[in-house]
């Protein structure tokens, strides 16, 4: 497999229960972290080209707060989890009990500021853990950075070096919910954009052959 658009409903369901599994772990170490329950599921993954990705966060000019950082090891790529400002907003007041944050000031609160990059920390680490496991390969996170910025300035640092040999993302919906009460839900966006050559890489470790 050379290209992401060659992904079928097989490989989808592979990288699926590989993100259930991370979400599984994340959840685990977020429920540590804030002291109270937290459920963590996929909704879907499906595969979307450049210009989907941009619009599923809100168009280039729509302000989001994204966690990104680069894969090392066997199959290097970069990932992304992005979120809106509302939804940061509201995950930033659950983790700090401070029910007046608001991302806009960002840089006034160290605190928050470390609690979304922790979240970010734990969830691309869970997740490439999983997978790790799964490929027996070697993954490992650079430290995450957390931006502010708007969409098409973040997303383009982790675009342009895979846009020239492939269009496509893969896109792992996150929900993240207290799980007492029925409590607040925060929904994001992990995109996975594994490097060319990584891809194969991928897939030949989990004996999945294209179809």
């Amino acid at each position: 497999m050379d290209r992401l658009d060659q992904l079928t409903q097989i490989h989808l369901d592979v990288l699926k229960e590989i993100g259930n599994i991370g979400a599984g772990n994340a959840a685990t170490a977020l429920s540590e972290l804030l002291n109270k329950k937290i459920d963590m599921s996929i909704p879907y993954i499906k595969i979307v080209d450049f210009n989907e990705l941009i619009d599923l966060v809100g168009g280039p000019e729509r302000l989001i707060v994204a966690v990104f950082l680069r894969i090392q090891g066997d199959a290097p790529g970069s990932m992304f989890f992005i979120l809106s400002p509302e939804e940061a907003d509201t995950l930033a007041q659950q983790l700090t009990g401070d029910n007046h944050f608001q991302t806009t000031l960002m840089e006034d609160n160290p605190l928050a500021y470390s609690a979304l990059s922790e979240v970010g920390n734990i969830l691309s680490g869970s997740y490439l853990s999983s997978l790790s496991d799964f490929t027996t390969l070697n993954l490992q996170p650079t430290v995450p950075t957390l931006v502010i910025d708007m969409a098409a300035a973040i997303l383009m640092e982790g675009l342009v070096e895979i846009s020239q040999e492939s269009d496509y993302a893969i896109m792992i919906d996150t929900m993240i919910e207290e799980g007492e009460n029925g409590g607040t839900q925060v929904k994001g966006h992990f995109f996975l954009l594994p490097d060319p050559e990584s891809f194969a890489k991928i897939f030949r470790a989990l004996g999945v052959q294209n179809q």
